[in-house]
């Protein structure tokens, strides 16, 4: 039976809680949330503010059952008690509001979007913007720590668990399902914590869940343990988060809690809640937990003097951090740029970087050895040699075990390494990110697949979180992962299989891409991405899988390609051609009687501008050759490059040739009347050598 049965739960207090510990944390979140909307809101020193009221108590007996070291949570924008409860200094927490200097992020994100690197005990994974965005990344960290365990051997794992947090209304998202999907699937360590408030801003619950109760619809949903209970009684809370602990921690599968809270305060400061009844806000402040944490505790634990006591402690301290977090400053302006990507500076948690990995010796020169393969078996082969020398290596997606890949590239790697090492996935890209986001923060290296650029639309949101991390938690967390996506057309087109877009990565803060157009490049770009400390788009040409221009011989098992060192593919003078992936070899065809400088960039983040800029002061001519669409394609940016930096030096305009502005045509006629063909770039090159 996948519900528990409701309880009879101990009326006196725990002996085993801290009830006194929980008393003031309680004071202290009651006395931030006081303090920021009588005074800080007003005062403009916050612009964003969430209260925690009603929501405090459940999550602060939470964190009193987070005791391992490998424990993690991932909350959202309510969540600031259960931060406290982990050991969130009270500066740190307002000062973060504040956007002063230091905290959650230096003053780059909202004070409510919470992260905690915990060295000393569980961390708090950093929460995003979006709601359940926080749920397949936990997962993620709960798969890892079976991982962990299991591969690694990593013995400290064995009973640790992931939490994620979040309000009825996330029950409704993409990433709620995707989690638990994987969770019941995969029998992970995981708790689903659902607070439900009964609103979404002002949605009521049940247009997010039938009924408005998740806990009843999942009550028969295989292999997963759920409870319901009052979220503001506290022996019936500790109770059950007890319970639902430990079946997690004892490896009985995962579990969803729902406890039902008030929330006292609007959605945010600014929201006065016109649309809930009178009748409603009476009955929610009538079941405060505050008073009935009190009346739990008073007389039973200690007396009347002792709860004052407490409350003037937590009093002083909210006034002890408000002294602090008002002085410091804001954070030095010159520094805003740093941390978009891994600098020198090595984050505090996440990747395999912060495990003790250390890259093993690698060579930017090329060592040909054997008969010339194509790109499919070079990306398999660096594959299988990572695989086999580091064991943090994981990859997966759909179809990626026993079929291989839709395109073969994963072919035989699971049946050489195994089920827990190469695996299949349920089809949710949102989970296959998210997933790997949070192995990626678990020490692992995750190498996920999205079988065409266009399946990447679901999925958006976890990789826009993962390239801004390191910047938006000011380096305390990375999460290095090489997401490999095959591109573009292979004989005939479509709307679904065939876009490339790469330009929306690269305008994507904080990830790397690379566009390789030979086995060669595909070696050593791929092999820098798996041991490097940065998130990475990898594309896969669908043309240059095996097409034979793009087939090399194997360039040696330590060839390391670095990022933004663009190729010279035929050294001439009359014009610079500044192309990549597919187009190279048509460009290499349309310049065979002409003497144009080729330029493959290999990667568009980040790209080589002083190759691009030496080549163009000498030919004084530009054509830059994609096959995305014209507007506001990568070539743009190029373009723009070029004309700021030579203007003076150019003899004729810099000019692009691109696909023009609709979906890729499925017919290969229309196809080819679309992509800029041999005959195109040839005769725009003698357009512009003779302008």
């Amino acid at each position: 039976m996948a519900a528990i049965e409701r309880t009879a739960w101990a009326t006196g207090p725990d002996p085993a809680i801290d009830w006194r510990r929980v008393a003031f944390l309680m004071h202290v979140s009651r006395g931030l949330d006081h303090l920021e909307e009588t005074r800080l809101v007003p005062e403009r020193k916050i612009f964003y503010q969430f209260s925690a009221r009603g929501h405090d108590l459940a999550q602060i007996l939470l964190g009193s059952q987070l005791t391992r070291p490998d424990d993690a949570i991932c909350g959202y924008y309510r969540s600031r008690p259960i931060l406290l409860a982990l050991g969130v200094s009270v500066a740190d927490a307002l000062g973060s509001s504040m956007a002063r200097a230091g905290g959650y992020s230096d003053g780059r994100d909202i004070g409510a979007v919470f992260n905690f690197p915990n060295p000393h005990g569980p961390s708090a994974l950093p929460m995003c913007g979006g709601v359940g965005a926080q749920f397949t990344p936990t997962a993620g960290w709960a798969q890892a720590l079976l991982y962990r365990q299991s591969v690694l051997r990593e013995s400290a794992c064995r009973d640790a668990i992931a939490v994620a947090l979040g309000g009825d209304a996330s029950v409704a998202t993409n990433g709620f399902w995707s989690a638990l999907t994987m969770a019941t699937t995969l029998s992970l360590p995981i708790l689903f914590f659902i607070e439900d408030n009964a609103y979404g801003i002002s949605v009521p619950s049940t247009l997010q869940t039938p009924g408005g109760d998740i806990a009843a619809n999942l009550a028969s949903f295989a292999n997963l343990r759920v409870a319901s209970g009052d979220g503001t009684d506290p022996a019936e809370s500790i109770g059950l988060i007890r319970d639902m602990v430990s079946h997690v921690r004892e490896r009985r599968g995962p579990a969803l809690l729902r406890l039902v809270v008030p929330r006292l305060e609007g959605h945010s400061f600014q929201d006065t809640q016109t649309y809930k009844p009178d009748q409603t806000i009476a009955a929610e402040r009538a079941r405060d937990p505050l008073p009935r944490l009190r009346n739990h505790l008073v007389p039973a634990e200690f007396d009347d003097k002792e709860w004052n006591r407490i409350a003037e402690e937590a009093a002083r301290e909210v006034e002890r951090a408000r002294c602090e977090a008002e002085a410091r400053p804001v954070a030095a302006l010159e520094r805003t740029a740093r941390h978009v990507v891994f600098d020198g500076a090595l984050q505090s948690e996440g990747g395999q970087w912060t495990q003790s990995y250390v890259p093993p010796p690698a060579s930017d020169l090329p060592d040909p050895q054997g008969q010339r393969i194509n790109m499919v078996t070079a990306i398999r082969r660096t594959l299988e040699q990572e695989l086999s020398i580091n064991p943090r290596v994981v990859v997966f997606g759909e179809d990626v075990g026993p079929k291989g890949g839709v395109h073969a590239v994963t072919l035989g790697l699971q049946e050489k390494f195994g089920e827990a090492r190469v695996f299949d996935t349920s089809l949710s890209e949102e989970g296959i990110i998210g997933r790997a986001v949070g192995m990626a923060l678990a020490g692992l290296m995750p190498v996920p697949e999205i079988q065409f650029r266009k399946y990447a639309d679901p999925a958006m949101e976890q990789l826009n979180d993962c390239g801004t991390m390191r910047w938006r938690t000011n380096n305390r967390f990375a999460a290095p992962i090489v997401v490999r996506m095959p591109i573009g057309y292979f004989k005939c087109g479509d709307p679904w299989h065939s876009q490339t877009n790469e330009v929306q990565f690269v305008h994507a803060p904080g990830w790397r891409v690379a566009a390789p157009s030979n086995a060669e490049d595909a070696v050593g770009l791929l092999r820098a991405a798996l041991r490097g400390n940065n998130p990475v788009i990898f594309f896969e040409h669908r043309a240059m899988l095996d097409a034979p221009s793009a087939r090399r011989p194997w360039p040696g098992d330590d060839f390391v390609l670095p990022f933004g060192i663009a190729r010279t593919v035929h050294e001439g003078s009359n014009l610079t051609i500044v192309t990549w992936g597919a187009m190279v070899e048509r460009c290499e065809e349309a310049d065979a009687d002409h003497d144009a400088d080729i330029i493959d960039l290999r990667t568009l983040m980040p790209w080589d501008r002083d190759r691009i800029i030496a080549s163009v002061k000498r030919t004084r001519r530009c054509l830059i050759v994609h096959e995305d669409l014209l507007s506001g394609g990568f070539g743009a940016e190029i373009a723009a490059v070029v004309a700021e930096t030579c203007f003076l030096d150019l003899d004729a305009p810099v000019s692009r040739l691109a696909m023009p502005d609709i979906p890729s045509p499925h017919n290969p006629a229309l196809l080819e009347w679309a992509l800029p063909s041999v005959a195109d770039i040839r005769a725009k090159i003698e357009q512009l050598i003779g302008f």
